[in-house]
């Protein structure tokens, strides 16, 4: 074999040296052996996308009436631009994290939010006939507790394993929990989150493998004790008249319900244009939160809706298909409890809006105005990407996924894999 001369020897190092320059070659070894999983970024786009239209429509909801009463038509933009900084912030933080450190700190988390809503009954704000805000509304320890509902309820039940399928262990103390909380959620009063954070835990606790006698008794225990609170709360039985009118007679239903028809109505196919709506003008109930979507309605049509709830469709696929491929119990039930709660509060929101359900406050998630509404919304994003991270780097121990489909009342989570 001949072998190399001097000049060649140094004609192939330096044309190495081009090839991978000493600074690429010390992070090449600085990461060797190391794992870096992506999360998942359509997820990520999607709630990009839901977030820029919610900054667009809040802007566009608000900017006449705040340039006549205040001066200043970005006011309302501005302060959700500072929520989206803080909400971006915990969102990177929460993906960032690995999610199984998340049960050290579901006790503690769930006990601060039970205090505040302990604290909110006697110290809050009353707005709009309701004492549930801190900081002139926004700062809404309901809010808040959705997302420590979620982890803790994981955690909870991830903790029980196969022993929720008995009712001492399972249905009991499960319903104190949940009961507990919705219980001062209602004391607020907020019946339409009460019953969001309990139909998000029940939907957890029957993925988690919980048998069907016991959600029958359950729910229909929980349906017995919202009638009755219902029956109790004249806005809320004033609500359900309305839209038992509204059925027989869609001309007599409530005034918030026919501003909503008529503006969503009146955007025909492509709207009136961002910022040419006119119910906004003092004709839709709050434009900026609960009635957003009659808003999108009028200003970009029925373009502007379908793209709002294929956006929202996309975030239930991402979400759920991460909960299914989770490595362990634990970040299945996270995943699968942060996507629906966020899926279903959208459902509430547009139903409300479109005259299906009687008309609720619930907000429209990443695109309602809403500090504590929005950080929380974004908190549950940063819970599923790490979720996501999670799977990634684990993918190789095993490809086993979670069967949300199991009919025989074994777990709908493959307990195998449990953190």
């Amino acid at each position: 074999m001949k072998r190399k001369t001097e000049r060649e020897t140094r004609f192939e190092a330096g044309v190495a040296g081009l090839a991978m320059p000493d600074s690429l070659r010390r992070i090449e070894r600085a990461t060797v052996g190391r794992d870096w999983p992506r999360m998942d970024y359509i997820l990520a786009v999607t709630v990009g996308a839901l977030l820029v239209i919610g900054m667009m429509m809040v802007y566009s909801a608000t900017f006449d009436l705040v340039n006549q009463t205040k001066g200043q038509p970005a006011w309302y933009l501005v302060r959700q631009a500072l929520w989206l900084l803080l909400g971006l912030a915990l969102l990177l933080a929460l993906a960032r994290l690995d999610y199984a450190h998340l049960h050290r700190i579901s006790i503690p988390l769930m006990g601060v939010m039970a205090l505040l809503l302990i604290l909110v009954l006697f110290f809050g704000q009353e707005r709009y006939g309701a004492t549930r805000a801190f900081a002139n509304g926004s700062l809404q320890p309901s809010e808040l507790t959705k997302l420590a509902v979620v982890i803790y309820i994981a955690d909870w039940l991830a903790s029980k394993g196969d022993k929720i399928r008995d009712v001492s262990y399972g249905l009991i103390p499960f319903g104190v929990l949940v009961g507990g909380i919705g219980g001062l959620i209602v004391l607020e009063p907020d019946l339409s989150t009460a019953a969001l954070v309990v139909a998000t835990a029940v939907t957890m606790f029957f993925l988690a493998g919980a048998e069907w006698k016991q959600l029958i008794a359950g729910g229909g225990i929980a349906a017995l004790t919202f009638g009755a609170l219902m029956m109790n709360s004249a806005n809320a039985k004033q609500r359900i008249a309305d839209f038992i009118l509204m059925l027989q007679d869609p001309e007599k239903a409530g005034w918030q319900v026919q501003q909503a028809f008529v503006s969503i109505g009146s955007g025909g196919v492509f709207g009136r244009g961002l910022g040419a709506g006119r119910l906004k003008l003092g004709y839709l109930p709050l434009p900026h939160t609960d009635s957003i979507f009659a808003v999108i309605g009028e200003e970009t049509g029925l373009i502007g809706c379908l793209v709002v709830v294929a956006l929202f469709a996309m975030l239930a696929y991402r979400g759920y298909k991460i909960a299914a491929q989770a490595p362990d119990v634990f970040g299945a039930l996270l995943a699968a409890g942060a996507t629906s709660w966020l899926v279903f509060e959208a459902a509430f929101n547009v139903a409300a809006m479109t005259g299906l359900v009687p008309f609720t406050g619930i907000p429209l998630p990443f695109i309602s105005y809403g500090g504590s509404a929005l950080v929380s919304a974004m908190g549950a994003v940063g819970v599923l990407l790490s979720v996501s991270r999670g799977t990634r780097k684990r993918a190789r121990q095993g490809s086993a996924t979670n069967d949300f489909g199991r009919r025989d009342g074994r777990p709908r989570l493959s307990r195998a894999r449990s953190r």
